[in-house]
């Protein structure tokens, strides 16, 4: 794992820390070949240089962040600014359910709408993968 992604985790709560271990655990063993790193203050993986899924800390939770979650049309992911992101958080590692992590996981390879040019298209998202 990215050490930046390391120091992120360990600086967090004790609760936090194992939320961020278990996601970023779960997510390197399942995206392996992700570029990983620390984006805008929170780690974030990379497919081909497109964001597809990170973590933060928020005032009292852990969001973690799919950029084309709505695409997956997953109930548990929430709707996330003007874009095609969705989001869950959690308060306790317990709530993370392992089986739709994975599943969400699988989703953010082969679903992905384009971040990475959306400046160069001035605002427009377009679809990589059907």
């Amino acid at each position: 794992m990215n050490p930046e992604i390391t120091k992120y985790n360990e600086q967090q709560s004790i609760i936090d820390k194992e939320i961020c271990n278990l996601l970023a655990n779960t997510i390197c063993k399942e995206l392996q070949d992700a570029e990983h790193k620390i984006w805008h203050a929170h780690p974030v993986w990379f497919i081909n240089g497109n964001p597809i899924v990170g973590y933060s800390k928020l005032k009292d939770c852990i969001r973690l962040l799919f950029w084309s979650g709505q695409s997956f049309e997953e109930e548990k992911l929430q709707k996330e600014g003007k874009f095609k992101a969705a989001e869950i958080r959690y308060t306790s590692v317990s709530q993370i359910n392992l089986t739709d992590l994975n599943k969400w996981l699988k989703k953010a390879r082969t679903i992905q709408w384009d971040y990475k040019n959306i400046v160069k298209r001035k605002g427009q998202l377009e679809k990589l993968f059907k």
